[in-house]
């Protein structure tokens, strides 16, 4: 079932969205740890308007399992997405303002933030399906072009966007990494 996330979610939603900071190697999470990122990126789940806000996460779920979440926003929403967790990352004694500091969508997108499938679950055709549905959601909203990023060495997730439609438009870094920014066009 595709819904909304719901606060009962968060404790399934955080392993699968660490997956994604993992892999981005984030400084902040290095110099704090884990254990602390996670505590603030939950609290961070029930603050409206967050990029990571349970108002901009959607999941999939099977047998009241959260197998796949996706986080998203309109482009226009991008400098301020992050405004919610300043208070939260003060309180925790964590200096740095926000977590990331490139701009990572293109004017008139609605920008697919996150997109992960639980490890027990990868490789079923899970994603596949996940993001097949969204794209509709998205669609249904009457956005025009969906985009995202993926990191230039995730073959896995260029197999599910190059599948499900999406084109590469350019590249771009966000941290040290190297990402493939890809649209799909909503009006055709």
């Amino acid at each position: 079932m595709f819904r909304n996330a719901k606060a009962e979610d968060a404790d399934q939603i955080l392993p699968i969205l660490f997956q994604i900071f993992d892999e981005m190697e984030l400084d902040v999470f290095k110099k704090v740890g884990d254990e602390k990122m996670a505590q603030f990126i939950k609290e961070g789940f029930f603050q409206p308007g967050y990029r990571y806000g349970l108002d901009n996460i959607l999941v999939n779920e099977i047998d009241d399992k959260v197998v796949a979440i996706m986080v998203g926003y309109p482009e226009e929403a991008e400098d301020t997405i992050d405004e919610p967790l300043k208070k939260i990352m003060h309180k925790y004694g964590i200096k740095e303002d926000n977590l990331f500091g490139d701009k990572e969508a293109w004017p008139g997108e609605w920008y697919l933030d996150s997109f992960a499938v639980a490890p027990e679950f990868q490789g079923k055709g899970i994603g596949t399906a996940t993001m097949e549905h969204f794209i509709e959601v998205i669609r249904e909203r009457g956005e025009k072009i969906l985009s995202l990023n993926v990191d230039v060495d995730n073959a896995p997730a260029r197999h599910v966007y190059d599948k499900t439609g999406f084109k590469q438009v350019g590249q771009l870094y966000i941290g040290s990494h190297l990402y493939d920014h890809m649209q799909y066009d909503l009006t055709k």
